[in-house]
């Protein structure tokens, strides 16, 4: 499909989604970006640009960017698909979508460490080389607050629900995401890179984790699919599953149920993040650690010669190479594999609940992809 095709199809999908849930992900993205105490950050972001710092790129891919991953608006149409166990004060909820205020909460939540999660990785790693060294400092310095307030705000709402089991399971999400930050090998300016390719590569089967417990890591680096997907949990699987469930407990749902929430939004993210990565690859700016990259990996190690000059010094590393090498293989097709390998997992779950319009537009949403 055509890229501004698949985006006008994407575009569709997410406005019936809105409609559905009676709540624009703009309207949940913008609460978070310009929440009365830091909307002044934003006044900063020319001379952001002026000096190149990456936390300039992170707002306008937050602002400007519509097939960012809209997290919040995932969580409210997994919590009308499974609608509510039992009764509830119709003061506790929104009779026209029978979504609880509480689960809305959730929804803002999960945009609001999303976005904190982002800022804090625009941190740039100043060294004796490091041009305009006050002028950085300070970019840190915001990117830093920034994050650092909406981490804040994002615990005193989930404190304010009052439910110590949903704060628990979303907290330990947000601990993934501090793993993530020290998983595998990193360049100077603290982005990831590829394990070192074993020699046989094995299928490693990453469990679901439904409660607290951290991931383990065994026998996961050095296999470059297994590496990828768990490296992607911790990023963002875990948190978009985790909201899931503790949306549904909120509902009063029996365990199973916010169990089947959080296997739908862990296979979804990462469905979603290959889906990126195979766009990304043809641009300019892409991870080494993306999807077309590591499964490339998978059957050419020799490349990894060229990936591993980053460890000392990300500007040694031949981007252009390595796409052309990538896209001149088979693992763009494998990418697609793996995206439908968890479309399919998502859409499964999907089957255990009746049919609705919710349930339409997360089908949807996953075909769009």
């Amino acid at each position: 499909m055509h890229k501004l095709d698949r985006r006008l199809e994407f575009s569709s999908v997410i406005n019936e989604a809105e409609k559905v849930v009676g709540y624009p992900v703009s309207f949940l993205n913008m609460r978070v970006i310009l929440n009365d105490e830091i909307a002044n950050i934003l006044s900063y972001t020319k001379k952001l640009i002026e000096m190149k710092h990456p936390l300039a790129q992170t707002f306008s891919n937050l602002v400007f960017q519509n097939e960012q991953k809209t997290f919040g608006l995932i969580v409210l149409l997994m919590s009308k698909v499974a609608g509510l166990s039992g009764n509830f004060p119709e003061s506790e909820y929104d009779r026209g979508t029978d979504i609880l205020h509480s689960q809305r909460v959730i929804a803002e939540v999960i945009e609001m460490i999303k976005t904190g999660h982002l800022m804090h990785a625009s941190l740039s790693n100043i060294d004796a080389s490091t041009k305009n060294v006050l002028e950085m400092n300070f970019g840190n310095k915001v990117a830093l607050l920034y994050g650092d307030h909406l981490l804040g705000i994002s615990n005193s709402e989930l404190a304010r629900l009052k439910n110590q089991r949903v704060q628990g399971i979303i907290l330990s999400a947000l601990r993934d995401l501090a793993e993530f930050e020290f998983f595998g090998l990193r360049d100077p300016q603290n982005n990831p890179i590829p394990s070192k390719p074993l020699p046989e590569q094995k299928d490693v089967k990453i469990p679901d984790e439904f409660g607290v417990e951290p991931l383990k890591f065994e026998d996961i680096l050095g296999n470059m699919k297994a590496e990828w997907t768990l490296r992607n949990i911790l990023s963002s699987g875990s948190l978009l599953a985790k909201c899931c469930q503790g949306s549904l407990i909120l509902a009063n749902h029996e365990f199973f149920v916010p169990k089947l929430a959080y296997i739908f939004g862990r296979n979804l993210a990462l469905a979603w993040q290959a889906s990126l990565e195979k766009v990304q690859i043809k641009e300019e700016s892409f991870s080494l650690v993306s999807a077309p990259v590591m499964l490339h990996l998978q059957h050419d190690p020799s490349l990894y010669t060229e990936i591993e000059k980053g460890v000392s010094d990300q500007k040694k590393v031949n981007y252009d190479l390595i796409r052309k090498v990538v896209m001149s293989g088979p693992a763009l097709d494998k990418t697609d594999q793996l995206k439908e390998e968890f479309s399919d997992a998502a859409l499964n779950v999907l089957n255990n609940f009746s049919d609705s319009g919710s349930k339409t537009v997360l089908v949807n949403i996953i075909k769009a992809l």
